[in-house]
């Protein structure tokens, strides 16, 4: 992830020979494909870094600290005692990620990665077990260069032990970050080094890379390769707690869409980054827009908050099962910004037996509340409500809109910076 505009620079750093990484490359056995059966919908869970980051002042923020003793594996204990208490788990969030800032600054004799043990005195086996315990999975954090975005020990010539030892403490996830790295050769080929490392071990472990984010300064990357070896992949900068920041990756997804939307399914996910619903930065229909698009991509949901103070009405939102059934959708298409009118957008997605999610996005952000008709034979290449069908608004509030016809149109209401989401099931009653 790129942390700060300075990290763009950090990509120059791994100055290991290319030629030596081919040959251990092509001495790996496996197939070329990842194949792991794993993330056959979108990802869902908790991850710390937009919400904690790396927080070191602990005397004064202990509860929000990642690095004292006290407070460190104590915080992820805490979520993973919140996630299978409070309906998180049983609504699909299951995997609990750890950012970076959890490594020792060196490594052990044997080159094996270790937790600091101020942050994680009991170790990361102990933490993975601790979640296991409450149904859930871990993920954890590494890098393909160098160092680590915040200057922890990198991947870069240890991508085997280091998958060996995240199984071996029965990690769930990895996180593969792309700082601190040379050229565009030794980046692709470090994400498909760890993806066939990550094989290796038999262990099931979501492979979630950022090789994408990292190869658009320098060249469009090749999406048919990169779903090859990742479960999910970054394209765009670190989601903020702000509206600018969603406002800046929906504007992004949808300018390169036509890249990004035949790349995407069961298996590999394109990932806009973190839920920041329940923290500071959002109005409640700023949250709602959120939640409803990245529904509408097929995006994995990882949220970064704090499950102990969030509130009942974000909390609501994030536990909506008919919005999660959108975003998790088995058919695996990922929806698209269909048009845009003086601010208005319309994106749609393709579901299974033949329903059809609609997102319709206010963008204005002065004045109050716009109508929007919508016809129903434009959506869907005409085909979403052919010839007839049950539409019901899911968001904000749960409504049955009724039965309408292929010729129909239906009017909404959009709050400003908000979204109204609709579901079109073809019908051939009324309700």
């Amino acid at each position: 992830m790129m942390r700060l505009t300075s990290r763009r620079l950090q990509r120059l750093g791994c100055v290991l020979a290319l030629r030596l990484m081919a040959l251990v490359l092509r001495e790996i056995s496996g197939a070329w494909a990842l194949d792991n059966g794993l993330a056959m919908t979108p990802t869902m869970g908790w991850l710390h870094w937009e919400r904690f980051m790396c927080n070191t002042n602990c005397k004064e923020e202990p509860d929000s600290c990642v690095r004292y003793r006290s407070f460190g594996e104590k915080l992820f204990m805490q979520m993973a005692d919140l996630m299978a208490s409070e309906g998180w788990k049983e609504v699909g969030y299951e995997y609990l990620c750890i950012d970076d800032c959890w490594m020792a600054p060196q490594r052990d004799s044997k080159g094996r990665l270790q937790a600091d043990p101020k942050r994680f005195p009991s170790g990361i086996r102990h933490l993975s077990n601790y979640v296991h315990s409450k149904g859930l999975k871990l993920g954890i954090y590494a890098d393909v260069g160098k160092k680590t975005c915040a200057g922890y020990p990198g991947s870069l010539g240890y991508y085997d032990i280091d998958a060996e030892t995240f199984a071996d403490w029965g990690v769930d996830l990895l996180k593969f970050d792309g700082c601190y790295c040379d050229t565009v050769e030794q980046l692709a080929d470090g994400y498909k080094h760890m993806s066939l490392a990550l094989n290796k071990t038999g262990r099931s472990i979501v492979y979630s890379c950022e090789w994408p984010l990292y190869m658009w300064p320098f060249q469009k990357p090749n999406y048919t390769e990169i779903r090859q070896y990742c479960n999910h992949w970054r394209n765009f900068g670190d989601i903020y707690d702000s509206w600018q920041s969603v406002k800046n990756i929906l504007a992004w997804t949808s300018s390169n869409q036509r890249t990004l939307v035949s790349a995407a399914g069961p298996g590999g996910w394109n990932d806009p980054d973190m839920l920041v619903i329940g923290n500071f930065g959002l109005s409640w229909d700023q949250q709602i827009t959120q939640m409803a698009l990245w529904a509408i991509m097929a995006a994995p949901l990882l949220m970064s908050n704090d499950l102990r103070h969030i509130s009942f009405q974000a909390k609501t939102l994030l536990q909506n099962k008919d919005v999660i059934a959108i975003n998790q959708d088995p058919l695996g298409k990922q929806g698209y910004l269909l048009r845009k009118e003086d601010s208005i957008e319309v994106w749609e997605r393709p579901l299974s037996n033949l329903a059809w999610a609609v997102a319709v996005v206010n963008l204005q952000e002065i004045g109050g509340p716009r109508s929007y008709t919508i016809s129903l034979a434009s959506l869907g290449q005409g085909v979403a409500c052919n010839p007839a069908c049950h539409i019901t608004e899911l968001l904000p509030v749960k409504t049955k809109l009724g039965f309408y016809e292929w010729t129909s149109y239906v009017k909404t209401r959009i709050n400003p910076t908000g979204t109204v989401l609709l579901q079109l099931k073809i019908s051939q009653t009324t309700f």
